[in-house]
């Protein structure tokens, strides 16, 4: 059942700030004896298991599942001579391929950690908590796991191998698989070998499905791709469907900033409030460029997602929709700075309609950020963003197809982090939300229509990042992008050494509709920013007396890191892996379930407030102790924070003003305020059980967030969580003697919790807190 998101307020007193502490690893196990014995009982059940089930293999090692202890960083168990990790599949788990001799060097110290509570190098052993065998479980895809196998006697599948780093082994590992699933029956129809990828392509029955599932080599089977999109449905006739009602009176409002829209098309017309054109020297606010990109940006801010309104079969306009037309796409010289064209149809809108939010899918290629000085359009944006309480939402920008390296298959991801790969102005902004590419789909029409050949390789996988997206950080480190939406993916064509994108794409509206094809297919990040634009318009709909900092606070905190692109990036929590998350996905993708509305389980809290240079503010969330108690599960708090500082080119130090927060556990609202005291006590650390993105990440931007999984129950009684709000401006501010404003959004969920309705227990906490203030100030 949907709520209204609850309001809180801050809770007193005001302190001087104060840094928080460092943090520190736990320590080893209680028992160490008992904890090297309990390992080498694993350890030797996991062997006994791996030798009598697996089956197949490039060489005579066994495949091992090392799961490591919560919060341990993966250690360096390569210099057990004889071990080879092969893969951290998830945060706590490593594959690793181990000789009989390194067995026994691990088994040795094991049985010496158990008789003497000493080994060599035990640090090692104590980031341990178990082995398993890889089971079939593990090894079966997504998609496989979802659908089941075909009702078929035979059928297609695709195996993935272990990618392995050494180039001679890769390829012995793929040849071995080929011989041993001939001589088992199986129709091998391709293989594809590349550096991080090992695939082959069978057609098998039920039963030898069950053997891959037991191979030792075999790291995933799944289904072979399909179009989340048919061809059929960028082929739709015009007339099959209803013409859309105009939207409400009183519906959200968004502007696209652009090359114009084309006014006429059917499922654009009856929601468009007015079209206007600022580029000299006609100002036409037609869309007449040659690929409509202005038109197709315009259905997805409109429809967020016009793909399913093609399958619904019907398309409700939820969005009043206003266009300025403020560059070309022509090719020409444009005789206007677009600085100008910008603020000028902003405040055109703002002034005529109280627009609020502006989609501005636009990147100079000429201006790819040098990780300094921020100028140009992004200071525009950020400058507009203050003084109107507007929000702009704006695209990373794309590499172009001639950017892309000869075999982008073989240099995926790595490209993307170069730095001919950064942000294209006015990405860099801070106050905008800045949006990057997944990757939705992964086949396309060619792959579809001749499914036993792997002559199209997407790029990306499904909720990996699009293959021509560009990277972050901003100025000062500060994250960017934002948030990353469907931008479309690619495909690598082996045999003929080129890049495919048919079928790859984000469907939208088509400027040449008159031709009867109303929607056509495009790739870019241009794409991905309407859709979080379109979300954005409708949340701050909801908000009309708070500022546009409370539409981001709560949009970052309901983003979280699609999990292909953790396993991708090997982000395990720390470095490397996590900054490369950071730069290409931001805060990630936004979850649209709870946004708007609180659900049952699902609660978002927001406040705004305005606070003064070296203070902190503190908040409780009310937590009830049933969130806490019932055993091991997830339990989630994810905190969003932003604002919108004044800001100058002229110094590194961009922001007027840096505000940070901090969650942190502690006995009492006192005892904490007084851990933040200047000079009284030394700071509460950040709590880091299951944090995402550490305070020293996300601290230079303008809109910050991380979230927290906790599993375990406390052992007595319920923790008590406080969000901590600091503001510290830099030295030079101009600024550092006023308040500043900020907005504050947690959400909290318990989705495993059936029994209890968490919106109604923290309203009812909340209520008795406001009495218990009221009886004090009696």
């Amino acid at each position: 059942m949907p709520y209204e998101h609850i309001r809180i307020s801050r809770d007193e007193p005001v302190r001087e700030r104060h840094k928080s502490g460092r943090y520190f690893p736990p320590p080893p196990p209680a028992d160490v004896q008992g904890f090297g014995q309990r390992l080498k009982s694993r350890l030797n059940h996991t062997v006994e298991n791996a030798e009598s089930l697996d089956v197949g293999g490039f060489d005579e090692r066994l495949l091992v599942r090392i799961t490591l202890r919560e919060g341990a960083a993966p250690p360096p168990l390569d210099e057990i001579e004889g071990v080879s990790i092969i893969s951290q599949e998830e945060k706590t788990v490593l594959l690793a391929f181990a000789t009989r001799a390194g067995l026994a060097t691990f088994e040795s110290r094991l049985v010496s950690l158990a008789e003497t509570g000493s080994a060599t190098k035990k640090e090692l052993l104590f980031a341990l908590e178990d082995f398993n065998r890889w089971e079939p479980e593990n090894r079966m895809g997504a998609a496989l796991a979802a659908q089941g196998a075909p009702e078929r006697e035979t059928f297609f599948i695709d195996v993935e191998l272990w990618p392995l780093e050494n180039p001679q082994q890769r390829a012995q590992l793929l040849n071995a698989f080929r011989g041993w699933a001939e001589t088992a029956g199986m129709s091998v129809a391709d293989t594809l070998l590349q550096p991080s990828l090992v695939l082959a392509r069978l057609r098998v029955s039920r039963q030898q499905l069950d053997r891959l599932l037991n191979h030792r080599d075999v790291r995933t089977v799944d289904l072979p791709p399909r179009t989340t999109l048919g061809w059929d449905v960028v082929l739709a006739d015009v007339n099959q469907f209803p013409i859309p009602l105009a939207p409400a009176e009183n519906a959200p409002r968004l502007a696209v900033l652009d090359s114009g829209i084309a006014q006429g098309h059917p499922m654009l017309a009856p929601a468009i409030g007015d079209a206007q054109g600022f580029t000299a020297p006609a100002r036409s606010a037609s869309d007449d460029s040659t690929h409509g990109h202005g038109t197709f940006v315009a259905g997805i801010a409109l429809y967020g997602d016009i793909a399913a309104s093609v399958r619904a079969g019907v398309f409700v306009p939820q969005l009043q929709l206003f266009s300025g037309r403020v560059f070309n796409e022509d090719g020409g010289d444009e005789t206007q700075f677009v600085e100008k064209t910008v603020e000028e149809a902003v405040r055109y809108f703002h002034t005529n309609y109280q627009c609020r939010v502006f989609n501005l899918s636009y990147g100079d290629l000429n201006k790819v950020y040098d990780g300094k000085h921020v100028r140009g359009l992004a200071y525009t944006i950020d400058r507009l963003t203050r003084e109107l309480d507007v929000l702009f939402v704006v695209s990373t920008g794309n590499l172009t197809q001639s950017q892309l390296p000869v075999n982008p298959l073989a240099d995926y991801p790595g490209y993307l982090l170069q730095a001919s790969a950064r942000l294209l102005d006015p990405a860099p902004a801070l106050n905008a939300i800045t949006v990057g590419g997944i990757a939705l789909q992964d086949q396309t029409h060619d792959a579809e229509r001749n499914p036993h050949a792997i002559e199209d390789v997407p790029i990306a996988r499904i909720g990996h990042p699009s293959p021509f997206t560009r990277s972050g950080l901003s100025v000062g480190q500060a994250i960017k992008p934002d948030f990353v939406e469907d931008a479309g993916n690619l495909a690598f064509v082996p045999l003929r050494n080129s890049v495919r994108h048919q079928g790859l794409g984000v469907v939208s509206t088509n400027v040449d509709f008159a031709s009867g094809r109303p929607f056509k297919q495009g790739h870019g990040t241009s794409f991905a920013a309407p859709r979080v634009a379109h979300l954005a318009a409708r949340l701050v709909h909801r908000f009309p007396d708070q500022s546009i900092n409370l539409a981001r606070a709560i949009l970052a905190c309901h983003a979280h890191w699609p999990q292909p692109s953790v396993e991708l990036l090997n982000a395990d929590g720390k470095a490397p892996g996590r900054e490369a998350l950071i730069r290409l996905l931001g805060y990630g993708r936004i979850a649209q379930g709870a946004v708007l509305e609180s659900l049952d389980n699902e609660v978002t809290l927001f406040a705004e407030d305005r606070i003064g240079n070296d203070r902190t503010h503190f908040y409780e969330l009310p937590l009830p102790a049933e969130y806490w108690s019932g055993g091991r599960r997830s339990r989630e708090v994810a905190i969003g924070l932003a604002y919108t500082p004044e800001v100058r080119t002229t110094r590194l130090e961009y922001r007027h003003t840096r505000m940070t927060f901090a969650l942190v556990e502690g006995d009492s609202l006192q005892a904490v305020a007084d851990a933040f005291t200047k000079g009284r006590a030394k700071g509460i650390p950040e709590t880091t059980t299951g944090r995402s993105i550490p305070g020293d990440n996300r601290k230079a931007a303008t809109l910050q967030s991380s979230r927290w999984v906790f599993k375990q129950t406390p052992a007595s009684g319920a923790r008590k969580l406080f969000v901590v709000v600091t503001r510290n401006d830099s030295n030079w501010s101009t600024r550092r003697e006023s308040n500043e404003t900020y907005a504050l959004a947690v959400l909290v969920r318990d989705r495993d919790n059936t029994t209890v309705n968490l919106h109604a227990r923290m309203n009812a906490l909340l209520h008795a807190r406001v009495q218990e203030r009221a009886r004090a100030r009696v």
